[in-house]
């Protein structure tokens, strides 16, 4: 029996619109993201989903409290394993900042490096597979981890080079029971 996941995107937030890198800041959806989320439930309430299960920021939260909302679920289940990864000191810089300060966006003071998301995003699909096994599961995560994961599932192949998971769009990766593969694969917002 396949494990099906969504992995939504939370809404807009300000600083979203200021390319300032966010991390594990707890920066609030903005009016737009708050829209972006009751559209993203509009798309999705033709899908069947079993439960819904976010991050613990703010910005992820409410996302997929109006999704629920809308969709008719009582509650969401905070899953600590979907927050975004941590840009250390480097959360409220513009991209251009840290790409000019981090030319390698590694070497960053208490930032998690992408081999340590890489460890951590191998052990969320492990626990995925496992914890929802059998089951059609509506996560609402943040770019960067969601990037990882695809990118793991599919061999490096996705996101192609310069592409960036848009606020509320959503990716469905499938486990088989062996394997993970990508179902849908799009990073344009849910419309």
């Amino acid at each position: 029996m396949s494990t099906i996941i969504g992995l939504l995107r939370h809404g807009q937030t300000d600083w979203n619109v200021d390319m300032r890198l966010q991390g594990v800041s707890d920066i609030p959806l903005n009016d737009y993201g708050r829209e972006q989320a009751n559209t993203a439930a509009e798309v999705l309430s033709s899908s069947t989903w079993e439960m819904i299960v976010s991050s613990p920021l703010s910005r992820a939260l409410e996302t997929a409290n109006i999704v629920a909302s809308k969709l008719g679920f009582e509650n969401v289940d905070v899953l600590p394993e979907l927050i975004e990864r941590s840009f250390g000191v480097a959360e409220g810089l513009s991209y251009d900042d840290w790409k000019t300060l981090y030319q390698d966006g590694q070497n960053v003071d208490q930032a998690e490096t992408i081999a340590q998301l890489d460890v951590r995003a191998n052990a969320l699909l492990e626990l995925l597979a496992l914890k929802f096994e059998g089951q059609r599961v509506l996560t609402v995560s943040h770019g960067a981890l969601i990037r990882r994961l695809i990118h793991i599932i599919s061999n490096g192949e996705f996101p192609r080079e310069g592409e960036r998971f848009g606020n509320a769009s959503m990716t469905t990766i499938e486990h088989d029971g062996d394997d993970w593969k990508i179902l849908n694969y799009d990073p344009k917002p849910l419309s």
